[in-house]
């Protein structure tokens, strides 16, 4: 089969209207130099979603790679997302990462965890308690993060809410909560051939959740870009087996976040090829024959953040 790859430029809609581009730039462990480049080369060669979090330290490198690109603001759809430390103050948590982004507003504000940890522990960024585990805000209910995020939209600092790493669980509970008055847009958890979701994604499609994919290629060194499956794939449309994953979450009509910092491979992951639906299925069950496997899975006890069966 000759190679029928094209660059990338569908949306998917949100309730409230807005669009958010499939294939998005990931920025998660990107250093300040590679985030730069990378954000830079991503909007040259046609990007227009970079998503980023005040977790990943990046932000004020990623906002001036957006300035020193040229492309109107406007153009360009930019998510970032409240750290578990700052889940009962996420209005000053946004105007900080504001500022370090050089904004006024991001198109996607995310609830990074369903966990709020001790905003006065130590280290700062994930404190600790004396017995090695997170020092979480017992006392403190996600619903209650919720319930302060809804009036940054008002107040115009987002254009939407949504959630991260989430349960069909746990946005049911947040569905069902009194004081949920918005809805979640987006649910960014990780999706790829060995951790399909599929009961997930079902349910955030019945609730008109648009979910979005991190780890689309698996991790470091990922077995994915190896299996067999992929790599025939790859080979029958000539592309390669990072072309074929990316394009299966695009076909399961999911955004994909792929995160690179080699500008080549930047640029090749904005290139889908239209899969067969034979060829859809065949990755849907994938994980069948390999295992079930997350490559993404910090230790968050005594909560079950990952409470669902596979």
């Amino acid at each position: 089969m000759a190679n029928i790859s094209y660059r990338s430029t569908e949306t998917i809609t949100f309730t409230n209207g807005q669009s958010i581009p499939v294939v998005g730039l990931g920025t998660w462990r990107s250093t300040a130099d590679e985030a730069y480049t990378a954000v830079k080369a991503a909007l040259e060669v046609g990007y227009r979603h970079i998503d980023t979090a005040q977790a990943y330290g990046n932000e004020e490198v990623i906002g001036k790679a957006i300035r020193d690109s040229g492309i109107p603001r406007d153009q360009i759809f930019i998510t970032t997302k409240l750290w578990c430390t700052d889940h009962t103050k996420p209005e000053l948590a946004l105007r900080t990462s504001l500022e370090k982004l050089g904004l006024d507003h991001v198109d996607l504000y995310l609830m990074h965890w369903p966990v709020a940890l001790n905003p006065n522990g130590k280290p700062s960024q994930i404190p600790v308690l004396p017995n090695g585990e997170r020092d979480i805000l017992t006392d403190w209910n996600f619903t209650k993060t919720w319930r302060a995020m809804q009036p940054l939209v008002s107040l115009g600092l987002t254009k939407a809410i949504g959630v991260s790493n989430f349960s069909k669980k746990n946005l049911a509970v947040l569905l069902e909560s009194e004081t949920t008055t918005i809805q979640p847009e987006a649910n960014q958890v990780e999706l790829h051939p060995y951790l399909p979701q599929h009961d997930l994604l079902d349910y955030c499609k019945a609730q008109n959740i648009v979910v979005e994919a991190y780890s689309p290629l698996g991790s470091s060194n990922s077995p994915l870009l190896k299996d067999d499956v992929v790599v025939a794939i790859a080979e029958k449309h000539n592309v390669s087996p990072a072309t074929i994953l990316i394009s299966w979450a695009v076909w399961r009509k999911t955004v994909v976040l792929p995160k690179s910092v080699t500008p080549s491979r930047i640029e090749t992951n904005l290139e889908i090829v239209p899969l067969s639906d034979d060829e859809g299925e065949e990755l849907n069950k994938l994980h069948l024959k390999r295992g079930t496997k997350r490559f993404i899975s910090p230790d968050w006890s005594p909560v079950n953040v990952f409470n669902d069966p596979f």
